[in-house]
């Protein structure tokens, strides 16, 4: 028998032939299903992945909410609009009768009584009812000290 034949391996030799058992047998394994995980980084991983999905959720319900909030605004604003139309078209039909009343009144062409006078103040009081906001209204100057609505200079009903 010649020397060569009879070598035993070296330490290095038993660690390469070990190394590689274990590669082998963590491909093995790998193959098979098996996961080893000492950090437990695959728990973690799984963690964080359904926190970002509940946040997205959450942000999902949140932009939902806001569209639903913004429909109901958009429809409460129509509403109000349709109100304001409303009351605008109320006034300009209260005053264009009011005006053809008064300029067929057999007593248009004269001197202004206290009785048409008050006729005016109350016409005028009803169409600030119906839209204070109106230009014109006295209500639209704010309120006087006494709680009554302002006249302001060159108003017909003062």
């Amino acid at each position: 028998m010649s020397g060569a034949a009879k070598r035993a391996p070296t330490l290095l030799g038993w660690l390469a032939a070990g190394a590689a058992a274990l590669a082998l047998g963590a491909v093995l394994l790998g193959g098979l299903g098996f996961r080893w995980d000492p950090l437990d980084l695959q728990r973690k991983r799984l963690a964080a992945a359904r926190d970002q999905a509940r946040q997205a959720s959450v942000a999902a319900a949140a932009q939902a909410e806001s569209r639903r909030l913004e429909a109901e605004g958009a429809a409460a604003q129509a509403l109000r609009v349709d109100h304001y139309q409303h009351i605008a078209t109320t006034a300009e039909r209260t005053t264009a009768a009011a005006v053809v009343q008064a300029r067929s009144a057999d007593d248009a062409d004269h001197p202004l009584d206290p009785r048409r006078a008050v006729r005016l103040r109350d016409h005028d009081g009803q169409l600030c009812r119906l839209a204070p906001d109106l230009d014109g209204c006295a209500a639209a100057a704010g309120p006087a000290a006494g709680g009554d609505a302002l006249l302001r200079p060159g108003d017909p009903a003062g």
